[in-house]
């Protein structure tokens, strides 16, 4: 549920008055006025900038500030100390003395679920199976809307399982709004005044008559604070909702039991899946932890300028009120609301393919639940983040199996992706990976015949997803929320530009952390991308480098240090060989290149005086080889000037590295490389007395 406004065109900037009383009304013995809001601008004020200076007076305010915010958080966390928790046994004892209640729910499922499985038996027997998936997989999404909060919950995580789900299933079962009716607003009310403890009018001075936005577990009203006139997004909770999800998880957990026992096709506890799945229902019924994962998120990730995250007003707060700055702006997928206010869809997402992956593969933490709803345009251009209930952990040893996984997929390398999949979790270690290594390499060798540029996310996704689909995988959920985000992030560009790859933004993050993270597992990955066959892939480095410094945090200094550490590492006996072969290499092609561009240089009189009218000049070489050394030279040149044309970059970053230089694995490093050098030029001068032409290489 997203805490939305409406469509920002209609709105105007700067401060309106409140205007359009409603009649007063009675409520809770009291008389209340409530107020229609104009709309208007709430903008979410900017906390101070890290590099701006701060006296000693600015330092303590923010202290005390921190410090009472702190003991309002605790505040907030005394008022949900009896939140509602998934507790299977409890569950079980309530609703064993109801049979009643679950006969009538369980007939109300059943009916609605049996009539949709009597037609996938109809659409398989009729041989139309896989040609009616897409009608019945909207079909089902309907269902699930119509059966409330637990099964709309149920099928967004089924979204998220390629695994378990075909692709058209996954399409339309993403697609799921919380579309469930508003709850009366009395009862709203009376629900802030018994969580917090204060009467309405005491907290507020105005709040909107009807819900602004209403979902499966609450509804979300616009306010503005009495005390400090701030606009904030209050959200209630929907009355009774703990008692109706746990009747449908007690009656989904029966299920389970059964399958465990009867149905021996599936090897995974069901049971265990569908308590852990309810586990992460429960604790969105509590809005405290929404409102410390809001708090948790704006840290680590709106340190970026153009990130907005609403902050949480704890003295407001309870396990089922969560009030919130009101955050002004336009869903993601309304381009022309937009563009009226003179942004671009495609900066905006492009600023959440960067978030996202700094959610996914940086910290780990990320947001569960990125539909058009929760992400919104503000006026200012920022990306505004919303609804923190359903967050998930990428574990740090994925994060950098992960981006291995990239590579090993851009050297095709389909038996090193293959083994991934244990890293990953996908599969357990007892597994044979052998029988999919085929089927990885029938489909990306035709996904792979486009450039990065031109390769189509969600086609990519889609044809993962068959193969997961194919075979034992056990796909993780933060693996399958990652590829959706993604994909998401995709089909709201593809609004804009229907050329728009969500690939070729992703790459010049990839390629920054390979080429500046000094993890281990990142630093054999950017080994294993730029060496092969014992041969340094200098267009590789070279392209690295053009796109690692699009990424706004690109440091030269960060890319220049790790790698020559891992070249003088004790374990890095095989490196030092391939690069001294290479060293030898480039300092021949340098050498040579030079002469050759010397002898173009000299007149043809003193040509024919020294060299006897050679037309090779002094060097006998192929037209071929000579092209390939002067290339190589001059895309050695290329590479140092991408280093030294970056922002940070200072000739005083050179000086760790000629420490790192003077040690004595460096030294006899380098000793190999003028003894290597020595002896190809030698030879080479010896071949140009004999003229013994060299051969081609």
């Amino acid at each position: 549920m997203a805490t939305v406004g409406q469509p920002c065109s209609s709105w105007t900037r700067g401060s309106i008055p409140l205007s359009k009383r409603l009649p007063r009304r009675r409520f809770s013995g009291r008389t209340i006025t409530l107020t229609r809001l104009t709309p208007q601008a709430a903008l979410v004020q900017a906390p101070p900038s890290p590099s701006a200076p701060r006296d000693n007076s600015s330092i303590q305010v923010l202290t005390l500030s921190r410090a009472n915010d702190l003991q309002a958080e605790a505040r907030a966390m005394t008022r949900a100390v009896n939140a509602t928790v998934y507790n299977p046994q409890l569950i079980a004892s309530m609703y064993g003395s109801q049979p009643v209640k679950v006969v009538r729910r369980t007939l109300q499922i059943l009916v609605a679920l049996g009539s949709f499985g009597l037609k996938l038996l109809l659409d398989q027997r009729s041989g139309v199976l896989d040609q009616n998936r897409r009608v019945r997989a909207s079909e089902l999404k309907d269902i699930f809307t119509k059966l409330g909060p637990t099964f709309v919950k149920l099928g967004q995580g089924l979204s998220t399982r390629p695994d378990i789900c075909p692709p058209e299933y996954l399409e339309e079962l993403s697609e799921l709004q919380d579309g469930l009716p508003t709850f009366p607003d009395e009862e709203a009310f009376a629900c802030i005044e018994r969580e917090l403890g204060l009467s309405l009018d005491s907290i507020f001075s105005s709040i909107s008559p009807s819900p602004i936005a209403a979902a499966s577990l609450g509804q979300v009203y616009k306010a503005q604070l009495k005390y400090s006139g701030r606009l904030v997004a209050v959200k209630v909770q929907r009355p009774g909702i703990e008692e109706a999800i746990g009747l449908d998880f007690y009656l989904i957990r029966g299920l389970g039991f059964f399958i465990n026992k009867y149905v021996d096709i599936i090897t995974s506890d069901v049971v265990a899946l569908i308590d852990e799945f309810a586990r992460r229902v429960f604790q969105e019924l509590n809005y405290v932890q929404e409102g410390q994962n809001a708090r948790r998120f704006k840290k680590l990730y709106a340190d970026k300028e153009d990130i907005c995250v609403p902050d949480v007003f704890w003295d407001y707060t309870s396990a089922k009120v969560l009030t919130m700055d009101w955050v002004d702006g336009v869903k993601l997928n309304e381009q022309e609301a937009i563009e009226r206010q003179g942004l671009k869809v495609l900066d905006l997402v492009n600023t959440g393919i960067q978030c996202s992956l700094r959610q996914l593969l940086e910290y780990g933490y990320f947001h569960a639940d990125p539909h058009p709803g929760n992400l919104l345009a503000t006026p200012e251009g920022k990306l505004a983040f919303l609804d923190f209930g359903m967050m998930s952990e990428t574990p740090e040893e994925a994060r950098s199996a992960i981006i291995g996984h990239v590579v090993h997929l851009v050297n095709r390398d389909y038996e090193a992706m293959a083994r991934d999949y244990y890293a990953l979790n996908f599969l357990s270690p007892d597994v044979d990976v052998s029988p999919i290594v085929p089927a990885l390499r029938d489909f990306f060798d035709d996904a792979l015949n486009y450039t990065v540029s031109e390769l189509n996310f969600k086609t990519l996704v889609d044809g993962l997803g068959n193969v997961l689909y194919q075979f034992p995988f056990n796909v993780p959920a933060y693996y399958a929320l990652i590829l959706r985000s993604l994909t998401v992030l995709e089909g709201l560009a593809l609004y804009a530009d229907p050329n728009f790859k969500v690939l070729a933004a992703s790459y010049p993050y990839f390629a920054k952390r390979l080429l500046t993270d000094p993890n281990p597992y990142l630093r054999d990955a950017l080994i294993e991308l730029l060496f092969q066959d014992g041969r340094f892939r200098w267009g590789r480095l070279e392209n690295l480098l053009v796109q690692g410094r699009m990424d706004r945090d690109f440091s030269a200094k960060e890319a220049l240090q790790p790698v020559l550490k891992v070249l003088l590492s004790p374990d890095g006996e095989e490196l030092r060989n391939l690069v001294i072969k290479e060293a030898v290499r480039v300092t021949e092609a340098f050498t040579l290149s030079t002469i050759s561009d010397t002898y173009k240089s000299v007149p043809d009189f003193m040509k024919a005086l020294v060299f006897n009218g050679n037309a090779n000049g002094p060097i006998i070489m192929s037209a071929a080889e000579t092209q390939n050394m002067i290339e190589l030279r001059d895309q050695v040149f290329r590479i140092w000037g991408l280093l030294r044309s970056s922002n940070d970059f200072d000739p005083d970053l050179l000086l760790p590295i000629l420490q790192v230089l003077q040690q004595p694995e460096a030294r006899r490093l380098g000793e190999r490389v003028m003894g290597g050098i020595t002896q190809r030029l030698a030879a080479r001068f010896l071949q140009q007395v004999l003229r013994v032409p060299t051969p081609s290489t």
